[in-house]
C-alpha cells in the first residue's frame, strides 16, 4: 500500500487505530504469529519433556557420546537445536511448573525440593497455563506422562497428608482411592489426560484417566531403584496388574493413539507429553536391555530415544508433521543413580562438557537438550540463544497470535524469532534454582552462584564446601572460556558480583523478569539460604579458640 497516496483524514484515523491497538495491550497489526494464524492453519503443538535425561546423553549435543538416539538426532537435525537451553530448576516439580505456566517455581510456595504423588496442587487456581491458553485459541489438549505437579486427593476420615514435602509410610494409604481427584491436569486445561500422579518411585502405583484411577490399587509394591543397588523404591498402594516396564509403552501407544484421533479432526491440538524416562527406576523392557553396551541407564535412554521415534513416525502417518511444532527437552540433568561413574569409565559423560548433573547449580544440573523441529516454517539450525523452558509459554502464545495477559507467563520470552531466523529473543538472563533452593543468576558470559558448593548432589555439597572453607559466592565467565565452571573469579570481579546480585534481587522483588507491572510472589524468596547453625560444643570450641 501506498501510504502517500491516502487522504489525510484517513492516515489520522489509521494512526489512531494504531495506537488504540497498543493502548488495548492487543496484538501488534502485523507479527511473527502471522507466520501460522493468517498463512494456513495454526500448527499442532507436542511438547515431548524426558525424566533426568543428560545434556550429553543425545549425540546430537555430545558427538562423543557413547549412547545411540537417532530419533532425537532427528529432531535436532530436521529442527533448531539450542545449546544453551536451561530448566527454571534442576529438580523435577519446580520445572514442570514453569514450563506450563511459564513462571519461575520459587516465585510459588515450593521453595524447595519436589513434590510427592499425593501432595496437593502447585498450579495456583485461575493461573493461566499452556494448555488453557492454547485452549482459548481453538486447541484440543491432552496431557499423557508424568504429572509431578500435585493434585488433590479425598482423603480418609482422620487422615492427613504431607503439604508440599513427599508423603511419609504412613500417609500413603491414607487416600480413599475410590473417589475422584480435583485439581489435577484437567483443572488447568487440559481436555483429557492419562497418566502417573508423580516419579515411579513414588505410590501410589496406578495410572490415572482425568481424575479416577484406572485399576485400584488393592495390593502394595515397590521396585528396585536399579537392578544392583539395594535401595528400593516406596512401597505402597498399587493396581495389582501395575508394572514399572509398562509404563513408558503405554504412554506412547496412548501418545500415537492421540496424534491418529486428533488428526482426523482436523482440530489443531496440543499434546503434552511428559516421560517417566529415564528416571529410575531404570527399567528398560527386555528388548531393550543390553543394547547399548554401557549399562541399563544407557538402553533405557535408547529406549525412550525409540518411543520418540514412534510418536514422529505416528505424525508422518496422519500427514501432520509438516505444520507439527515439535519441542523436545529434559525436566534437569542426569541423576546420579543412572551410575555416572560407570558410564565415565566407559567413556560416556552425561553432561557433555558440563559440570555436575541433577540437583546442582552447576549447568550439568540444569543445561538440556532442547530441540524444537516445525517443517513448515523453521529450517535447520543451532541457536546459541539463551532459553529457559519457561518461555515455551510465550512461544506458543505469539506463534497463535494472543497476548500473554500480564497476570501470567510472568518468566516467559518468545523464542519464536530463533525459530524462525527473523530476529532474537528477547531473554538476556535466567535464574537457576536446586533442589537445596539456592540460586543462581546467568547473564551474557557470567554466571554468579549464591551458595559454596553444588547447591545439590554432586561435590562439594554445600556443608562440606564451608567446611573446607570455600566462599559462599561463586561466579563463572561460563559462555566464553569455562563452560565447565572450574575457576571461581569471584574475589576478581567484584564489580560484576554486585551488578548480577542486584539484577537478581530486582527480578525477586518485581515478581517477574519479563516488562510490565510488578507481580507479587506468592512467599517472601530468601537468595542466600544460611549455614545450619553451628552444634553447641563447636560453637564453644571455636570460642576458646
Amino acid at each position: 500500500m501506498n501510504f502517500r497516496s491516502l487522504p489525510a483524514f484517513l492516515l489520522v484515523g489509521l494512526a489512531f487505530l494504531a495506537s488504540s491497538a497498543v493502548a488495548a495491550d492487543q496484538p501488534p497489526a502485523v507479527s511473527l504469529s502471522a507466520l501460522s494464524s493468517s498463512n494456513g492453519p495454526k500448527p499442532n503443538i507436542i511438547v515431548i519433556l524426558c525424566d533426568d535425561l543428560g545434556y550429553g546423553d543425545v549425540r546430537a549435543n555430545n558427538p562423543a557420546g557413547k549412547i545411540a538416539t537417532p530419533h532425537l538426532d532427528r529432531i535436532a537435525r530436521e529442527g533448531v537445536r539450542f545449546t544453551d537451553a536451561h530448566t527454571p530448576s534442576s529438580v523435577c516439580s519446580p520445572t514442570r511448573y514453569g514450563l506450563l505456566t511459564g513462571r519461575y517455581n520459587w516465585r510459588t510456595k515450593l521453595q524447595s525440593g519436589v513434590l510427592g504423588g499425593l501432595s496437593p496442587r502447585l498450579i495456583e487456581p485461575g493461573r493461566e497455563t499452556i494448555a488453557s491458553m492454547l485452549k482459548k485459541q481453538g486447541y484440543h489438549t491432552t496431557a499423557i506422562g508424568k504429572w509431578h505437579l500435585g493434585m488433590d486427593w479425598v482423603k480418609l476420615p482422620g487422615k492427613s497428608i504431607s503439604e508440599l514435602s513427599i508423603e511419609t509410610a504412613e500417609q500413603v494409604r491414607n487416600v480413599d482411592y475410590t473417589k475422584p481427584v480435583t485439581n489435577g491436569p484437567t483443572s488447568v486445561g487440559f481436555d483429557r489426560y492419562f497418566g502417573i500422579s508423580a516419579s515411579l518411585d513414588m505410590v501410589p502405583y496406578v495410572f490415572i484417566e482425568n481424575d479416577r484411577v484406572t485399576v485400584q490399587p488393592t495390593v502394595d509394591k515397590t521396585f528396585p531403584l536399579h537392578p544392583g543397588y539395594d535401595q528400593n523404591c516406596r512401597v505402597g498402594p498399587a493396581a495389582p496388574g501395575f508394572e514399572v516396564e509398562q509404563v513408558l509403552p503405554e504412554f506412547t501407544r496412548q501418545a500415537v493413539n492421540t496424534i491418529t484421533e486428533r488428526a482426523r479432526t482436523g482440530q489443531p491440538f496440543f499434546l503434552y507429553l511428559p516421560l517417566a524416562s529415564p528416571h529410575t527406576p531404570i527399567a528398560p523392557n527386555q528388548a531393550w536391555i543390553g543394547r547399548s553396551g554401557l549399562n541399563l541407564y544407557a538402553d533405557f535412554v535408547m529406549e525412550t530415544d525409540s518411543a520418540v521415534g514412534e510418536v514422529l513416525a505416528a505424525l508422518d502417518r496422519a500427514g501432520v508433521a509438516d505444520n507439527t511444532l515439535v519441542v523436545f527437552t529434559s525436566d534437569n540433568g542426569c541423576s546420579p543413580l543412572a551410575k555416572i561413574e560407570v558410564l565415565a569409565e566407559k567413556g560416556h559423560a552425561v553432561s557433555g562438557p558440563l559440570r555436575g548433573h541433577k540437583a546442582d547449580i552447576f549447568d550439568g544440573g540444569h543445561r538440556v537438550p532442547f530441540f524444537v523441529r516445525w517443517p513448515a516454517k523453521v529450517q535447520p539450525a543451532v541457536s546459541d540463544q539463551l532459553v529457559c523452558l519457561t518461555d515455551v509459554f510465550a512461544t506458543c502464545a505469539e506463534i497463535v497470535g494472543t497476548r500473554v495477559p500480564a497476570t501470567a507467563g510472568e518468566d516467559s520470552f518468545s523464542f519464536l524469532s530463533n525459530l524462525t531466523g527473523r530476529g532474537k529473543s528477547a531473554r538476556e538472563a535466567i535464574v537457576h534454582h536446586t533442589i537445596t533452593g539456592a540460586f543462581a543468576i546467568r547473564r551474557g558470559p557470567w554466571k554468579l552462584a549464591l551458595c559454596p558448593g553444588s547447591g545439590g548432589w554432586s561435590a562439594p555439597r554445600d556443608p562440606e564446601a564451608r567446611k573446607q572453607g570455600l566462599p559462599e559466592t561463586q561466579l563463572y565467565r561460563i559462555a566464553d572460556g569455562d563452560i565447565a565452571e572450574q575457576k571461581n573469579v569471584a574475589a576478581e570481579n567484584p564489580g560484576v558480583v554486585d551488578r548480577l546480585t542486584k539484577l537478581l534481587e530486582k527480578f525477586v522483588a518485581d515478581g517477574r523478569t519479563t516488562p510490565g507491572a510488578p507481580q507479587q510472589n506468592a512467599v517472601p524468596v530468601v537468595l542466600r539460604k544460611p549455614a545450619p547453625a553451628a552444634a553447641p560444643q563447636a560453637a564453644k570450641k571455636k570460642q576458646d579458640q
